[in-house]
């Protein structure tokens, strides 16, 4: 059954009403979240199926895990461990519409290209493997056997195996994921690009120079005993909102809770937990914050200096201010920072934090007041070209006071995909370390690639050069969520193949190469029904636990095989010779869980472990102050401060999702929680940077960016909206923003795209050399 939404935009029929802002000044979360999940699900017409995976969502046993955010499960045992963006995110999953062979028959590729986003994805599920026929230019039905065929045909058939990237996203679970990085690399080569190198590369880097891990430290439980939150460049109501229900308890047991952001978000404000039920019904909301600071876009590591500055003069007079005793013992390089804190005046802090010396040292009190304190940052934090050196920052703070190694103290980034952390564990990493590549081949009879693969951004330019031929994609929406959109576009289409393994209809399906597929896959609410009957698979959350999730609902077409069969019938096709036993890994996941065992460092006993209530958790060296680092101990890092403000005339712009949005999937033109209907092609500016240029709200302007190499690009006729943002900064949506990031705006530390800090000229439309 397709719908006929080709002119719509996410909203529909809101596409159509006059945009409208009106500041929000509601608790995050509380009625207004039951509100608009009542509405998605009347309509999606899921009445039944809705409320029904409500109560399975989160849950240990039979239940599945949310393939939204990467928020721990609650260690009650809550029942109701649930919000709203996972509700939707779980409907829009279950949806009654189908994308069949009928459909495609129906529309050419041509015209579905001129459909919206939102319309392609109203669609409904793909139900049949599809390949594109270039004669009739529409996709035709193709079996599983054949698709298969080709891939394999096509992969045997380059001059290197580099000629091939295997991208994934983060909803692929663990088992899968460790399949996938098997096929490639015993096919020969590391080029497993994947979302963490647009997200949290950064983060990886870093805690791996200074600790010796790639992960953060804490747990669910020290989120529950620490007396100091500083929560960095996260939209937490938006991207993980079960993170609320954790401030607003921490609020409630006396502990600060400082938001660094140039926004002031709503979970920054106060919030109704939905499931505190008397809370609820007196609509009687908590704080979840006690200092909000607004930094400048790229300011927070002048911030953490200047806390540093603050806390090393504090302890003249008061000792204790700092832990020498845990620095003396578990860290090197301090004395070298410390003359880099004494020299950095006030006065560069204050012009590249954009904050004025008094609210930094703010910061500092709390933090010297408290006996615990944990640093979390998403990617406000990460998308710099300095993201490194941030957390690396982050860091040093943490351990002048010895907040490492002990309850309620350490690092805890936000990963905003539920199984993106465990993609990484279980071996998708484009630079893999030999002791990984040892043990793998050891556990898995391979010999695989030594030498480093190409990560997100390297991957498109070898596609548009020519030299990677075929793309897969496992998962996610690929050509929109990359930068520079029309030279991604063009990268992909000069592919001698391009493979898609998707739920439902996107952009990345009419964005494709000479030859194409369409393998569509069992969600994570499905199902999953094998040879040893049904299985479950595992992920992994933010804070490192892996746990069960079990599909609930029969699939959504009797063609859909799950992920870990799509890549074993790749792998033999394209290695028929091969001694992995691709197809028993498929008839029982827990022979692919026992190889793991073996082959993943922290996995041992896994078929057990994975079974105890709420999974285990992985064991991370520095938690126990074992630092795996070259010097044996945590090392302070001594970077120079970056110049971050920007030139005169220019932004510094930021993209983001809205409220009603899931990575590239847009639920609606709205964005509650910043006052924002019917409107998605718009940009946040400070007041006084709208009054330079002449700007009232919904003004149209014209917005161009300036690269690196100086070249430009432009976004036409979007709308001015005055926000509370500091002078200079500037903020919109993402996917459609990402045009304005050029391919080669990357970090040279993270090889991330910096899509948290454009460089932008905003003026009204149709100004002079605009266009």
């Amino acid at each position: 059954m397709s719908r006929d939404t080709s002119g719509q935009s996410a909203g529909g029929a809101e596409a159509r009403r006059s945009p409208e802002f009106r500041p929000y000044h509601h608790p995050a979360a509380g009625w207004g979240a039951a509100k608009s999940v009542s509405r998605f699900l009347i309509r999606e017409g899921e009445l039944v199926d809705g409320p029904r995976a409500i109560q399975k969502m989160n849950h240990e046993g039979k239940g599945f895990d949310c393939p939204g955010c990467a928020w721990p499960d609650d260690l009650k045992g809550l029942k109701l461990d649930i919000c709203e963006n996972g509700i939707k995110h779980v409907t829009w999953e279950m949806t009654r519409g189908r994308v069949d062979p009928a459909f495609f028959a129906a529309h050419t590729v041509t015209e579905l290209a001129a459909w919206s986003d939102a319309a392609l994805e109203a669609q409904g599920r793909l139900t049949h493997p599809m390949r594109y026929d270039a004669d009739t230019d529409t996709y035709v039905p193709v079996s599983w056997q054949d698709a298969f065929d080709l891939v394999g045909r096509t992969l045997r058939g380059l001059d290197d195996p580099g000629e091939a990237a295997y991208y994934t996203s983060g909803r692929l679970g663990n088992e899968a994921t460790f399949l996938y990085q098997l096929m490639a690399r015993e096919l020969g080569t590391n080029n497993l690009p994947d979302c963490s190198n647009m997200c949290h590369e950064a983060s990886g880097r870093a805690l791996q120079a200074a600790l010796g891990t790639g992960k953060g430290t804490v747990d669910l439980k020290d989120w529950e005993a620490t007396d100091a939150l500083f929560i960095m460049g996260v939209n937490a109501a938006s991207n993980a909102p079960r993170m609320l229900t954790s401030l607003a308890e921490a609020y409630k047991r006396g502990a600060q809770i400082v938001h660094i952001n140039p926004l002031v978000e709503a979970a920054a404000r106060r919030t109704i937990i939905p499931h505190d039920f008397v809370d609820m019904a007196l609509n009687r909301s908590t704080p979840t914050s006690t200092l909000n600071l607004q930094p400048r876009i790229g300011g927070d590591m002048a911030l953490l200096r200047g806390m540093a500055k603050a806390i090393l003069a504090e302890a003249e007079h008061r000792p204790k201010a700092l832990d020498r005793q845990f620095i003396d013992r578990h860290t090197t390089g301090f004395e070298a920072y410390r003359a880099l804190c004494e020299s950095t005046p006030w006065e560069e802090i204050e012009r590249q934090s954009g904050l004025g010396r008094d609210r930094v040292e703010a910061a500092a009190r709390v933090y010297c007041d408290a006996d615990r304190s944990i640093f979390s940052w998403c990617l406000g934090v990460t998308q710099h070209e300095h993201g490194v050196d941030t957390i690396r920052e982050i860091v040093n703070v943490l351990l002048l006071r010895g907040n490492l190694g002990r309850e309620g103290a350490g690092p805890s980034p936000v990963r905003g995909h539920s199984n993106v952390q465990g993609n990484r564990t279980c071996g998708i990493d484009h630079r893999p370390s030999k002791e990984f590549l040892d043990r793998l081949a050891e556990a898995c009879g391979i010999d695989p690639p030594r030498e480093h693969g190409l990560d997100t951004v390297a991957t498109i330019e070898a596609m548009r050069r020519g030299e990677v031929k075929v793309f897969v994609g496992m998962g996610g929406n690929f050509a929109l969520a990359a930068p520079d959109t029309a030279y991604t576009f063009e990268a992909l289409r000069g592919c001698e193949l391009t493979v898609q393994v998707s739920t439902k209809l996107n952009r990345s399906h009419l964005v494709h190469g000479r030859q194409a597929l369409i393998l569509p896959c069992l969600g994570r609410t499905e199902k999953d029904m094998q040879k040893s009957g049904e299985q479950s698979t595992s992920v992994e959350d933010a804070m490192s636990m892996v746990h069960l999730s079990t599909g609930m609902k029969k699939p959504a077409s009797p063609h859909l095989l799950s992920e870990p069969a799509i890549i074993a019938g790749m792998a033999r096709a394209a290695l028929p010779d091969s001694a992995t036993p691709w197809e028993s890994y498929v008839e029982d996941y827990d022979r692919i869980r026992d190889t793991m065992a073996g082959a993943l460092d922290g996995f041992e006993d896994f078929n057990r472990r994975v079974r105890l209530p709420l999974g285990f958790r992985i064991k991370q060296p520095a938690r126990e102050l074992v630092f795996l680092t070259p010097s044996g101990r945590a090392e302070f890092s001594a970077a120079p401060l970056p110049d971050v403000v920007p030139a005169a005339g220019t932004l510094k712009l930021g993209t983001m999702r809205s409220h009603d949005q899931w990575n590239t999937t847009v639920y609606s033109d709205d964005d509650r929680y910043r006052g924002i209907k019917n409107l998605r092609t718009l940009v946040f500016m400070n007041e006084d940077d709208m009054r330079e240029r002449g700007l009232s709200l919904f003004d149209e302007v014209d917005i161009t960016s300036i690269a690196k190499d100086g070249t430009t690009r432009s976004l036409y006729g979007y709308k001015a909206v005055p926000y509370d943002i500091p002078q200079g900064c500037a903020a919109g949506y993402m996917p459609e923003m990402n045009v304005l990031c050029a391919i080669g705006d990357y970090s040279t530390q993270s090889d991330q795209p910096l899509m948290k800090n454009v460089t932008v000229t905003v003026n009204p439309a149709g100004a002079p050399g605009d266009r």
